[in-house]
């Protein structure tokens, strides 16, 4: 910002002596236009993405090293007892001993794993329930609230599907005649037809986030992988690429054990607050703004890996401890960030779910968060995620959450909905005329927050589309998303699937940025520009 103000005052000067007043506005916008985000410009944004929180199908080979890597917390299995062909099942869901009964598995019959070492687990029900066995003999039932020893197994494995599953002392448990479960097995069973094999299977292993991957590993492990990942996912020479490009800031998203950097609660690994730190160093070498995203909340705000959840549940909105801790994580970015120059603002919250974060609830948080970064920044933005499902963006306009620089970040992706599975490329670029166009002039038409697409990709469900296709979705959703009134922010930098990587998506010219979003002049050429704009008009 030094050579913007010294620029500024030299062509104030200059405009003076050759009596062209006018010419100062001009030069002012012109010098905005290119250092950064001020004044009248808008957020040309970047995410960055699967960095500080892990997100597994960005860059799936950080999982490849872990041992039973298919069965991480949050995987959902079934067990089929081998002599009685029958599935294991928790009755009504849970709360009840389990049986040995069902022909056919459903939700009953399918059990949530809480990994405790590689070959060690916990089995949760749909309602909640652990199973729970007290010793040797015992039936095994699925009402513990919470697990222990006593809800701990150890699952043995053959290279075809089958287990063994035995508790703390080694006993194995078996499939009894009359359809219970028992820890009364005699002896070690074999793989053949006996009471005490079951063919497991695995019907979701799709939670691959920080929890699962640190979890996965164990501690030491973990911290060698996260440690190698983030000194080499992104570097100061992204930044620079980011502003020859154009881009004016980045939307970093991290997980809230940053606040309890460097030693957070287990599983979570230390190291994400140095790592931000060295972003805002980068971003401010190439004028290059910041919005900190709190993008994974304690107990998880929708159950999805990006928000760190255990298993795929949703425990935020329903413990006002987990509330209160977030309150105290926003508190921590905001005193230590507030004062630095390529802060630009603070998300409350990603994503929070519509079917399971009531509105009311997240109103009184993104209340208290707005107050929280008041106390610290008069200026800052502050900026609410709309839930995402089924919420009307306006509900958040309504709310009477801020007075003064607050933002609502929308989420534009033509994807995740059964809407855009037979969608055209001319069908989806024509949703982005008719359907996102007129919903950002209604809501920058109404009397209320900023608006920001601070989620949007290059991606669509279209199998067969070429790249002068892609070429014009993108096109599309630059015009579109540019009249946001607070800007855009793609998702995301760096991406394995090369249709959401913006680095790819650029160097290959699928996502072609217009002259008024580029940057590349340098200060050197701005100067002259400006001398012989003054001395030759």
């Amino acid at each position: 910002m030094g050579i913007c103000i010294f620029t500024l005052l030299l062509a104030n000067l200059l405009c003076r002596i050759f009596r062209r007043p006018k010419l100062l506005k001009k030069v002012y916008l012109l010098i905005l236009q290119v250092e950064g985000v001020h004044g009248d410009s808008k957020v040309r944004g970047v995410n960055l993405g699967g960095w500080l929180v892990i997100e597994g199908w960005i860059k799936p080979s950080l999982f490849d090293g872990i041992p039973n890597g298919d069965m991480l917390d949050g995987t959902r299995v079934q067990f089929k007892s081998e002599t009685l062909q029958k599935y294991v099942s928790a009755e009504n869901g849970g709360g009840m001993d389990i049986s040995v009964n069902r022909d056919d598995a459903s939700s009953w019959e399918t059990f949530t794993l809480w990994r405790v070492s590689e070959s060690e687990f916990q089995f949760r029900t749909t309602q909640g329930q652990f199973l729970t066995c007290y010793g040797n003999g015992c039936s095994v039932s699925a009402t513990a609230k919470s697990a222990s020893s006593t809800e701990t197994f150890q699952i043995e494995r053959n290279n075809n599907g089958k287990v063994h599953i035995k508790i703390k002392s080694g006993t194995y448990l078996q499939a009894t005649i009359d359809n219970q479960l028992t820890a009364d097995y005699p002896g070690t069973p074999g793989w053949d037809d006996n009471a005490a094999t079951f063919e497991m299977s695995i019907v979701a292993n799709n939670l691959h986030g920080d929890y699962q991957l640190a979890n996965g590993y164990g501690h030491n492990k973990a911290k060698q992988v996260l440690e190698k990942h983030r000194n080499s996912f992104l570097n100061v020479g992204d930044f620079e690429f980011l502003y020859r490009h154009g881009i004016n800031t980045v939307r970093i998203p991290v997980g809230w054990w940053i606040a309890y950097d460097p030693d957070p609660p287990a599983p979570f690994i230390g190291g994400t607050l140095e790592a931000l730190d060295n972003a805002f160093s980068w971003a401010e070498a190439y004028s290059i703004k910041c919005i900190i995203d709190l993008h994974a909340a304690p107990g998880s705000q929708n159950g999805m890996e990006h928000s760190a959840s255990q298993d795929g549940t949703t425990g935020w909105p329903t413990s006002s401890d987990y509330i209160s801790q977030t309150l105290h994580v926003i508190d921590f970015l905001a005193s230590r960030f507030a004062k630095h120059p390529s802060l630009l603002g603070i998300e409350l919250l990603n994503e929070p779910s519509a079917a399971e974060v009531p509105l009311d609830t997240l109103v009184s948080y993104y209340k208290q968060g707005y107050e929280v970064v008041r106390k610290y920044s008069p200026s800052a933005y502050v900026i609410i995620c709309q839930r995402i499902g089924n919420a009307d963006p306006l509900e958040l306009y309504q709310a009477g959450i801020g007075s003064h620089n607050l933002v609502v970040d929308l989420h534009y992706y033509n994807l995740f909905d059964t809407f855009f599975v037979n969608l055209s490329a001319i069908d989806n670029i024509q949703f982005i005329y008719k359907s996102r166009e007129a919903q950002l002039q209604a809501l920058n038409g109404a009397n209320g927050p900023l608006i920001f697409i601070g989620e949007w990709v290059n991606e669509w469900n279209v199998t067969s589309g070429s790249e002068s296709d892609y070429q014009e979705f993108g096109r599309a959703q630059l015009e579109v998303y540019n009249a946001a009134s607070f800007g855009w922010a793609y998702w995301t930098l760096k991406n394995d699937r090369k249709h959401w990587d913006f680095e790819w998506n650029i160097r290959n010219s699928y996502l072609q940025l217009s002259n008024s979003e580029r940057q590349d002049i340098s200060n050197s050429l701005l100067w002259l520009l400006l001398a012989c704009q003054i001395l030759f008009p």
